[in-house]
């Protein structure tokens, strides 16, 4: 788990909460940077510890958009899922007490993509996440309308 000062420095890293259209992070939960790979894949551990209901990291940061490899780790009592955000299909992951599962997302634009467990009442108890795609827009999506004031 990132302490606080982690977090800042992190948040800090990446030009600060509004520069990476964060807002405000989750209540719960930690924030973590996803690793590169040489090809520009990027990967991940997603974990749900014993007993505290929340997604370690909460919030995940992507340097760019792509290829995602992400494994899921619960290392809880009780049974939990995984829905995912993807390009054309999301997915799904069982993940029974002390299991793991992998996953390939596509993303292809930045900003934010939620996910949770819809199993039993897991998101309405805090196992709800966000995946934060940081980066501009590429030019064949912006908007035809003059430059903005960017912070």
């Amino acid at each position: 788990m990132t302490t606080a000062q982690e977090q800042a420095d992190l948040l800090a890293a990446i030009g600060g909460q509004n520069k990476a259209t964060m807002g405000a992070l989750l209540g719960t939960g930690s924030i973590a940077k996803a690793t590169e790979r040489a090809d520009g894949t990027m990967e991940a551990t997603i974990r749900i510890p014993e007993d505290a209901m929340v997604w370690e990291p909460a919030v995940l940061i992507l340097p760019h958009a792509g290829t995602v490899e992400l494994t899921i780790v619960n290392d809880d009592k009780n049974t939990h899922a995984c829905l995912l955000p993807s390009n054309g299909d999301k997915k799904f992951i069982g993940l029974v007490n002390h299991s793991k599962g992998r996953a390939t997302l596509e993303l292809d634009g930045p900003g934010y993509y939620w996910y949770g467990s819809p199993a039993g009442n897991d998101e309405g108890r805090g196992l709800t996440a966000a995946i934060v795609v940081t980066g501009e827009v590429p030019p064949e999506a912006k908007l035809d309308r003059p430059a903005q004031p960017r912070p």
